[in-house]
């Protein structure tokens, strides 16, 4: 098979062809069947690297849903707070940024006394930014090592 180099300027869909390094050399596969073997290494090329355009709804849609199964905990870091969850209150499930801003007490319980944080997974300085919403509302809810978290960081 031919080999068919990354060209940054072409946009890729899914039947278009693409060769990439792999442990056993070149390997030539249409992006459908990168997306199966490696979503992953093509997730990043696409928005961490800027290396990859892709057609949106032929390839980047699939992609995140292909990601959600290959790698559950990969898919929750790059989500954050765009995570869907099924929060108490709300009749239907909603993003997490929505408690998360609008009543971060609540949040906080749901996320770290509720033992939901394998859920949504929120940076440092998300956590942060929670922290201290919560210290200046409602500092008894605060649990220690958050108190702790927020002093030192």
């Amino acid at each position: 098979m031919d080999l068919c180099p990354l060209d940054a300027e072409k946009i890729y869909y899914s039947s278009d062809l693409l060769t990439l390094e792999c442990e056993e050399g070149p390997v030539t596969l249409k992006m459908s069947e990168w997306l199966q073997r490696d979503p992953v290494r093509i997730h990043k090329m696409i928005v961490k690297e800027k290396a990859l355009k892709v057609d949106q709804m032929e390839v980047f849609a699939p992609l995140v849903s292909k990601l959600r199964r290959a790698d559950y905990e990969y898919y929750r870091r790059i989500t954050g707070l765009k995570m869907i969850i099924d929060f108490p209150g709300f009749s239907s499930e909603v993003e997490a940024k929505i408690p998360y801003d609008t009543d971060p007490i609540a949040f906080y319980k749901w996320w770290r006394k509720g033992k939901n944080e394998y859920k949504v997974y929120l940076s440092p300085a998300y956590q942060f930014k929670l922290f201290q919403k919560v210290s200046a509302m409602e500092p008894k809810v605060m649990l220690k090592k958050d108190i702790d978290f927020v002093k030192n960081f």
